[in-house]
């Protein structure tokens, strides 16, 4: 940098800090706040993620920010910084700490590595400039090791086992000479979609999980292929696959274990089709009534349904009762969870469904604080749908006494965090 880094922060995809280093006193400590509420959680920040500028002007500071997987790297200046050597330091953070911890950059990393990592920090910023960023330098005088997480494990041992099987030839995870009279093989794709949308429709967040599940009932030593379409990020396979053949040709190609297994996981950020939209309109009518008016639309194809749809609608903590309407399905007022429960158990594919409801409240004689208007949550799944788009190609079993094989493919969709602001 031209010039110094006041403040260096790390935080995770909700805006929630995760490390914070403070190196001038010129800035204020709640920038965090400023840089989540005017940025990630921005409607035109979020609308338009791909092309939004990644350094922002909010009052007197500069803000310089890059994202690596769940993680936001923030750097805070005041002063004219020269931002492409802002933007290559922060890039040489990232790789000075995947090498310290087992090649993972990610929130549960830095969770597990925050004693170490503030060790760095004070090394590599002097007053807010750069000093030594290289790892080799680093490591002569800082002897602690990184905490390695479970998923860096994983990687590590999935490609040593494919390199064993590419040499070797050899599979520990299958046994030999297994015998099925009905050679079966059943694939499940289940993903979970998080979404947080505001009250006028605009996505703010969403992203989805995925995993591929499958059970194998196949005699002998039989090798499967696995066509995907290219919808995969940030995947993580079963020792079983053959990493070296999808990193060439993107087939997923592996000799399977017997029984149940969870072949891979993967996330996805980009191009979600989303299941459920909910426009809500609630209007507080003087301190004692509230008007409450939601509709959900289901965006999936019509010959498809969501089942044990519940759309929780809270309300505030006074409400003494609620008179509901709707077009489908149940509603009723839970004083419990502070919340209109809308439950419908079969909800068909591009079609809308309404709630309207007059809320009263109990008047107080103290003066009451605002009300926080809490999002709505919706918990749904909707079976042979995929948010992310992911779809079989083809699935290929081949053993060489060329026996028939059944194949089952099947799919569903389960809500996650699926939240609406209010």
């Amino acid at each position: 940098m031209a010039c110094a880094c006041a403040a260096l922060y790390m935080l995770n995809l909700k805006g929630d800090i995760l490390i914070q280093r403070t190196y001038r006193d010129d800035v204020e400590r709640n920038l965090a706040t400023a840089f989540r509420t005017h940025i990630i959680n921005s409607p035109k920040e979020t609308e338009h993620v791909s092309t939004s500028s990644p350094v922002r002007v909010l009052g007197s500071c500069s803000f310089m920010y890059m994202r690596h997987n769940d993680v936001y790297i923030l750097a805070v200046t005041k002063s004219n910084a020269n931002v492409m050597l802002s933007f290559q330091f922060m890039t040489q953070i990232v790789a000075l700490f995947k090498n310290y911890f087992g090649g993972e950059f990610s929130e549960q990393s830095i969770k597990s590595n925050f004693v170490l990592i503030y060790e760095l920090l004070d090394e590599i910023l002097d007053f807010g400039y750069p000093q030594i960023v290289d790892a080799n330098i680093l490591k002569q005088y800082i002897f602690q090791k990184g905490f390695i997480t479970e998923s860096a494990k994983l990687k590590r041992e999935q490609e040593a086992a494919s390199s064993t099987l590419q040499v070797t030839g050899a599979v520990g995870w299958r046994k030999d000479n297994l015998r099925y009279k009905k050679n079966e093989v059943f694939l499940d794709i289940v993903e979970q979609v998080n979404m947080l949308m505001s009250n006028k429709g605009t996505v703010l967040r969403c992203d989805v999980n995925g995993k591929i599940v499958m059970k194998v009932f196949l005699s002998g030593m039989p090798d499967v292929k696995l066509g995907l379409n290219d919808k995969l990020e940030d995947v993580t396979f079963h020792q079983c696959v053959n990493l070296g053949r999808f990193n060439t040709e993107k087939v997923v190609s592996f000799v399977p274990p017997d029984g149940e297994f969870e072949l891979m996981k993967y996330r996805c950020q980009e191009g979600i089709s989303l299941p459920f939209r909910v426009l809500p309109i609630i209007n507080e009518m003087g301190r004692t009534r509230l008007e409450v008016n939601v509709k959900a639309k289901s965006a999936f194809n019509n010959k498809l349904f969501a089942l044990n749809v519940v759309i929780s609608i809270p309300v505030p903590d006074n409400t003494a009762k609620a008179d509901i309407q709707t077009t489908q399905g149940k509603a009723k007022y839970d004083a419990k969870k502070h919340a209109l429960v809308w439950k419908i158990k079969r909800f068909t594919g591009q079609t809308e469904s309404a709630l309207v409801a007059s809320v009263e409240l109990i008047a107080t004689t103290r003066e009451k604080k605002a009300w926080a208007r809490p999002p709505i949550g919706m918990s749904f799944q909707v079976p042979m749908f995929s948010a992310s788009g992911l779809r079989v190609q083809y699935l290929k079993v081949w053993e060489k006494s060329n026996y028939k094989v059944d194949k089952w493919v099947r799919k569903v969709c389960k809500s996650g965090d699926y939240s609406v602001r209010v």
